[in-house]
């Protein structure tokens, strides 16, 4: 029946043998695979495992990162596990290759933990950062979360008062106060400037000063309501 030799020495023509578990030895190369008998790249054999590996490693740490950083390290640990495998680094077989991509994975979520921790100033800054033209919308209002608008608008306020009661001063009473607040002009270089001796410098400043004060105390008086305390 064609079942085999009279003798009993050769192996039978018509039975299947089972297929030798494709594994690489240490410092060899990878066995042939295919009817062509190629042999693997083990690089390759990293990148089919880690496509078919991807999602479910995901899902598995998705409560360590969000899942774009996820992905990112995910692609970090690929990469360095296929470049390993092109420099000749050995693997006992797909088992061994799964279990080394989890464990670059780990490490790199790690790293991206500890960056975000605020070992890393430039990621956490990024990760507080907030995105401009979120959605497409040009008109994206930026908020300070450290500006004072109460402080600013009284600030605002002193200083348009400051600018009506300056007009009401003399000519050189102005030029004095412009030349200290707006050049921080010393009153040497005023002087040698101007012609002014330092007694009419500081005597000028000294009245453009109390001045001021004295007209700004005025229209402060003037604007605040008169009559007995609220209720």
């Amino acid at each position: 029946m064609g079942g085999g030799d009279r003798e009993g020495g050769l192996r039978h023509t018509r039975v299947s043998t089972r297929n030798e578990d494709g594994r690489r030895a240490a410092g060899g190369p990878w066995p042939a695979s295919g009817a062509a008998g190629r042999p693997r790249d083990p690089a390759e054999e990293v990148a089919a495992i880690a496509a078919a590996r991807r999602e479910q490693l995901i899902r598995a740490h998705r409560f360590r990162l969000r899942r774009e950083d996820l992905e990112d390290c995910y692609g970090q640990a690929t990469l360095e596990l296929m470049l390993r495998a092109r420099r000749g680094a050995s693997f006992l077989g797909r088992a061994h290759i799964a279990n080394a991509l989890e464990l670059r994975f780990l490490s790199r979520i790690q790293d991206r933990r500890r960056a975000l921790a605020g070992r890393s100033a430039i990621q956490a800054a990024l990760e507080g950062a907030t995105a401009l033209g979120a959605g497409g919308d040009d008109r994206f209002g930026i908020v300070d979360l450290r500006s004072e608008p109460e402080r600013m608008f009284l600030l605002r306020q002193e200083l348009r008062r400051v600018e009506a009661a300056a007009g009401r001063l003399s000519e050189d009473q102005r030029l004095v106060l412009a030349c200290q607040v707006g050049l921080e002009m010393g009153r040497a270089e005023f002087c040698s400037r101007f012609g002014w001796s330092p007694e009419k410098y500081r005597k000028v400043a000294q009245r453009a000063r109390a001045r001021l004060r004295h007209l700004m105390a005025v229209e402060e008086r003037d604007v605040l309501p008169r009559g007995g305390p609220s209720d």
